[in-house]
C-alpha cells in the first residue's frame, strides 16, 4: 500500500539559482539535488520513503500549528511551529552560490520552551547510496565515492556569525533583485512570485532555465506519466524570457540569448528542444527500480527521451522570442542573425513534416495543427526582423514571406474543420486541443474570427472540467500512446482567460484568471496540473511554465501585452 505523502502544493521551493530544494509544511527538506538541478538526489523521499533521505526537524511535543511565509520578494522561508509549551520559527535558505552550494536551517526560540530534535538521512545517487560518516571539516562529513556533504551546527562548531553573514547576504540578495521590478497593480505580488520563481529555475552560470525542480512527480496519482522536467526546454525557456525581458530584467534575457548559441551550435538539423543546463545534449532516459514513486506513482524517471523528438513548434517560439527581444532593446548581433537563417534554411525544407507537438506525444508523428500554426509564427517573426531590420537576411525575405502565407493558407485549409466548427489537434481529425487558444495570442488570426471564436467555444464545451481546461481528450484523439488519464492543464486555463479577455468577455475572463491564482499555495507557487476532483496539484512543482503564463494572462487582462498591442 501506497504510503500517504505530503500534497505536492504542501512544498516549499528554495533556490541559490544552480540547485533546488522542496520543504515540506512542517519543515522536512524531501528533495536536494546537489550541486545542480539536474545532480543525483540526496534528498528523495519525496519519491520514495525516509530512508531514501531527508533533513527535518521537528519538536518533541505535538504540534498545535504551522505557518510559513517566504521573507518579503525573496526565497527565504519561514515557518513557524507551535506547540503545546511554545513555538520556534524555522529560517530556510539557500544563499548566492560561492564555490559550493550550500543550504541553511536556522532555528529561533519564539516564546516558552519547545525541545527540538534533528533527523538527518544522506543518502547519494537518488536515496540509493548509504555514506561513510566521519568528522571533519568543523562538521559532520558524509561521503561516498565522489559525492560529499559536511554537516556544520552552531551546537557544535559555533557557526554563529557565518550564518547570520549568509542570510544578510542571501535577503541583500533577493531585495536587489527584486526591486529591478517596477510593476504595480492588484496583481503585483503574484506576478513577483512568478518572477521569483523564473529567477530561481534558471541556473546561473550559462542563464539556461529548468522546466521545474523535480522529476517524476505524477500527471495523476498512481499513474505513469511522470517525467524528468530538470532541463532546459526552448519552449518554457523562452516564454520565461520574454515574462523576465517585459519586467526589466535584461541581463536574465542577455544570459538566455548566450546560452541558446552555445546549446544550439552546429548544424540546425541537430537541434534539439530540450537540453541540460549547461547545453548538454544526451539526455538519456532511465527508470530508478529502487524508489517506490511519489504516491506510489512509477515508474520515477531521470532523463528525457523527448529530447530527441522532433518538435515543430520550438522554431517558431525561438524566433518570436528573438523578435520580440530585439524589439525590447536586446538587439540581434551578428552570430543571431546567423543562427536565424540557418534555423530558417532548416524549416523551410522540414515544416511540412509531421513532429510530436508541444505536448510531446509518444504515440507517433503527426501533422499537428498548433505546429503548423508556430512554423507560421517562426517565418513571420523572421519576416518582421528583416523589416525592423533591413540587414543581414534580407535576401531571403521575399522567400520567407511566400513560405509564411503558404502555411497560412494550409493551416486554414487543413486545420479548420466545418463540420465540426474549429480547428482540431490533428489535419483531417475531429479532437480538439487547447493549444489552439494561443491561435489569437501569436497574431496568427484575431480571436474575433469566427473560425477562433468557433474554435475558443468548442474547447469550453468539450474540454473544459469542473471550470478550467484539459490540453487534450486522450481517449478520444489516440495520439499520446499512454495510459490513465492527467488533470486540467494550468496554462491552457490562463491561455482561455486570454481569449476570453480579447473576445471583450473581460467579466469571465478576470473570474477564470483569479480563480486559477487561488488553485496556487499558499505561498504563491504553482505545479503543471490539477486535479479538480481531488482538489490538489499535479505535476513537476514548482512549474516554469505555469508561471510564464500567469505572468503572461495578468499583463493581456490589464491590456499591457506588448506582442498583443503590437500586431493589432
Amino acid at each position: 500500500m501506497a504510503q500517504e505523502k505530503t500534497k505536492i502544493e504542501d512544498y516549499a521551493f528554495l533556490s541559490d539559482t544552480q540547485t533546488g530544494a522542496l520543504v515540506s509544511r512542517d519543515g522536512c527538506i524531501d528533495w536536494l539535488c546537489f550541486p545542480r538541478f539536474d545532480s543525483p538526489a540526496c534528498f528523495a523521499s519525496l519519491l520514495g520513503d525516509t530512508k531514501n533521505g531527508h533533513w527535518r526537524f521537528f519538536p518533541e511535543e505535538k504540534i498545535e500549528e504551522t505557518r510559513r511565509r517566504y521573507r518579503g520578494d525573496s526565497l527565504i522561508l519561514e515557518t513557524e511551529i507551535e506547540t503545546t509549551n511554545g513555538a520556534v520559527r524555522l529560517i530556510d535558505f539557500m544563499p548566492p552560490r560561492g564555490e559550493n552550494p550550500d543550504i541553511i536551517r536556522i532555528i529561533e526560540g519564539l516564546r516558552g520552551k519547545v525541545p527540538m530534535q534533528l533527523e538527518l538521512i544522506i543518502r547519494f545517487d537518488y536515496g540509493q547510496i548509504v555514506p561513510w560518516v566521519r568528522k571533519g571539516h568543523g562538521g559532520l562529513e558524509a561521503i561516498a565515492g565522489p559525492d560529499g556533504l559536511i554537516l556544520r551546527t552552531p551546537i557544535e562548531t559555533r557557526g554563529r556569525d557565518l550564518t547570520t553573514v549568509a542570510l544578510r547576504d542571501t535577503e541583500k540578495y533577493w531585495r536587489a533583485w527584486s526591486e529591478q521590478f517596477r510593476g504595480q497593480g492588484e496583481w503585483r505580488d503574484a506576478v513577483m512570485r512568478s518572477l521569483i520563481v523564473l529567477k530561481g529555475l534558471t541556473y546561473a552560470p550559462t542563464g539556461g532555465l529548468v522546466a521545474a525542480a523535480t522529476t517524476s512527480l505524477p500527471e495523476q496519482i498512481g499513474g505513469p506519466r511522470n517525467w524528468d522536467y530538470r532541463y532546459c526546454w526552448l519552449r518554457d525557456a523562452t516564454f520565461a524570457l520574454l515574462s523576465l525581458l517585459r519586467s526589466g530584467y535584461r541581463e536574465e534575457a542577455k544570459s538566455w540569448r548566450e546560452w541558446l548559441l552555445r546549446a544550439v551550435a552546429g548544424s540546425p538539423a541537430q537541434m534539439q528542444i530540450m537540453y541540460g543546463v549547461r547545453g548538454e545534449r544526451r539526455l538519456d532516459e532511465l527508470e530508478i527500480p529502487w524508489l517506490s514513486g511519489y504516491e506510489g506513482s512509477a515508474p520515477v524517471r531521470i532523463g528525457n527521451a523527448a529530447s530527441n523528438q522532433f518538435q515543430l513548434d520550438v522554431y517558431g517560439e525561438v524566433l518570436a522570442a528573438m523578435w520580440q527581444a530585439d524589439r525590447l532593446g536586446i538587439k540581434l548581433e551578428e552570430p543571431d542573425w546567423a543562427l536565424m537563417v540557418q534555423l530558417m534554411k532548416f524549416l523551410e525544407s522540414n515544416w511540412q513534416k509531421p513532429d510530436e507537438g508541444i505536448w510531446e506525444v509518444r504515440g507517433g508523428r503527426k501533422n499537428f495543427t498548433h505546429s503548423k500554426v508556430m512554423a507560421w509564427l517562426a517565418f513571420d517573426r523572421a519576416v518582421k526582423l528583416v523589416e525592423d531590420c533591413g540587414c543581414a537576411a534580407g535576401e531571403h525575405y521575399g522567400r520567407w514571406q511566400k513560405i509564411r502565407n503558404q502555411i497560412h493558407a494550409e493551416v486554414c485549409e487543413r486545420g479548420y474543420n466545418a463540420r465540426r466548427k474549429a480547428f482540431t489537434q490533428v489535419y483531417g481529425s475531429d479532437a480538439l486541443d487547447a493549444s489552439l487558444l494561443t491561435i489569437p495570442l501569436v497574431g496568427f488570426l484575431p480571436a474575433t474570427d469566427e473560425r477562433v471564436r468557433n474554435t475558443i467555444e468548442a474547447i469550453e464545451r468539450e474540454l473544459m472540467q469542473d471550470g478550467l481546461v484539459l490540453r487534450y481528450r486522450p481517449e478520444q484523439c489516440g495520439v499520446d500512446g499512454l495510459p490513465g488519464r492527467e488533470g486540467v492543464f494550468i496554462p491552457c486555463s490562463f491561455w482561455l482567460a486570454n481569449c476570453w479577455h480579447l473576445l471583450d468577455r473581460k467579466k469571465e475572463a478576470r473570474e477564470l484568471f483569479e480563480r486559477l491564482l487561488d488553485l496556487r499555495n499558499d505561498l504563491g507557487l504553482l505545479s503543471e496540473e490539477y486535479d479538480t476532483r481531488e482538489k490538489r496539484q499535479l505535476g513537476n512543482f514548482p512549474q516554469a511554465f505555469s508561471h510564464v503564463a500567469l505572468i503572461r494572462a495578468a499583463r493581456i487582462l490589464r491590456d499591457e501585452d506588448v506582442l498583443l498591442r503590437s500586431e493589432d
